[in-house]
């Protein structure tokens, strides 16, 4: 009987000495895993084949995959990391990074990254990922608002079709809409359930900030004129215009299909991706094509906030995990990972690539966009989910519904505002 013991009691130490190797194998072999928010079927697929492409090639360092998903992605590495469980290496949003980056959770890449995917990935996309003196993620994938347009409506309204070279002022694109609009049908339907980011990246265009930082570090928001030139416009297409469709304006992208399908609206502004649910939903024979988003005083900029790998702080393999990042990130892969997103790479090598400048569901618009690409406003700024949750989010609905007034809306983001952030910055 003692002797069953002693040999149970050995069993257990084994087990449990393999419990916490700390992402090494008993055979010497690491293992990492890789959480990937990936959700097209495209998408994963690519994701997966690189996978098993670094382990056939890496027997020594297996990446294991796992799936995550954006639905959750903040709350879930938040306990995550809080629990000592978080995944080696992190696929999330720039602009959910900072909370992460400040509170130490993600590993600094400055001194671990190939010198080529750094040279390769202009600085503007670095900034996405660069808190303080620290880089916590590399920005990979990005994708430009865009207008999606029924070709053969517009086409028989005689409207001038705009092109990256001459898009349509923000002030010609509020006439035109209103031009399409009449019988029942709309010139725009904005999906503005999630309506902070929409805004803020298209103010960019117009010269709009929002978020200020002053000589101590300090955030504040001052909402200005320059500000106010996107959600005035968004307003009075809908509540003086008549010309955007009031019931959309609670709505997500996806929801406005059907409608721009039926011939219902002749524009939907769609971030680039949502090219791939048109091709696979879009009635055989329908007309659409790619525009431009309308530029202002700052041309055709707008911001963006990258999709982003990190790796974790807690990770005791660091230097392999940025290897597989090097690996993932080369530019025909990089190319892969676009293409399975319907979305553009930051790398300038991958960018050059013809599968991606095609005029084939305006891919060649979408390219032309990435040099007018910049940082979204709200990407350094601590609180700013709580700041967008309670205070931004309701106040533009408000505002876009016709609820309150532009003075309103400008006392709530800034008054209101301004107390969230505050409790970050102390």
């Amino acid at each position: 009987m003692r002797a069953r013991l002693n040999a149970l009691l050995l069993v257990l130490l084994l087990l449990l000495a393999g419990c916490s190797s700390g992402g090494t194998r008993d055979d010497g072999r690491i293992t990492l895993r890789f959480q990937s928010l990936a959700w097209q079927e495209e998408s994963v697929k690519a994701n997966r084949q690189l996978v098993n492409e670094w382990n056939a090639a890496h027997p020594d360092v297996r990446v294991e995959y796992v799936q995550g998903t954006w639905d959750s992605v903040h709350d879930q590495l938040l306990t995550a990391f809080e629990g000592g469980e978080a995944p080696d290496i992190i696929h999330d949003a720039s602009d959910d990074l900072a909370d992460f980056a400040y509170g130490g959770y993600l590993a600094d890449l400055t001194g671990l990254l190939p010198a080529r995917l750094k040279s390769d990935i202009p600085r503007r996309s670095w900034e996405t990922t660069t808190f303080g003196d620290g880089v916590y993620g590399v920005p990979f994938l990005q994708e430009p608002r865009v207008l999606i347009a029924n070709a053969a409506w517009l086409r028989k309204s005689g409207v001038r079709i705009p092109t990256p070279d001459k898009p349509w002022s923000w002030a010609e694109f509020r006439r035109i809409t209103e031009r399409l609009s009449g019988r029942g049908k709309f010139g725009i339907a904005w999906p503005l359930k999630e309506p902070v980011s929409a805004t803020l990246n298209l103010s960019l265009s117009a010269g709009g900030q929002l978020f200020h930082r002053g000589p101590d570090g300090k955030v504040t928001v001052r909402f200005g004129a320059a500000d106010q030139t996107v959600p005035r416009t968004i307003h009075d297409q809908a509540n003086t215009d008549r010309s955007a469709s009031p019931t959309t304006l609670g709505s997500g992208g996806s929801d406005t299909l059907p409608g721009f399908f039926g011939g219902r609206y002749a524009m939907v502004p769609l971030g680039f991706s949502y090219r791939q649910q048109i091709v696979q939903q879009a009635p055989k024979g329908f007309d659409w094509q790619v525009l431009p988003a309308p530029a202002g005083a700052a041309g055709l900029t707008q911001g963006v906030s990258p999709q982003t790998l990190s790796i974790a702080e807690d990770c005791p393999h660091k230097k392999e995990a940025a290897a597989f990042l090097g690996f993932l990130l080369r530019p025909q892969n990089m190319v892969r990972l676009a293409l399975g997103d319907w979305m553009l790479p930051t790398g300038t090598q991958a960018l050059e690539d013809p599968a991606l400048r095609t005029t084939r569901h305006g891919w060649a618009t979408g390219t032309a966009l990435a040099a007018h690409l910049r940082p979204a406003p709200a990407q350094t700024v601590r609180g700013y989910p709580e700041w967008k949750d309670k205070v931004a989010t309701p106040a533009l609905q408000e505002y876009y519904s016709g609820a309150i007034g532009l003075g309103e809306l400008r006392e709530r983001l800034e008054e209101d505002g301004n107390l969230v952030l505050a409790r970050y910055q102390r």
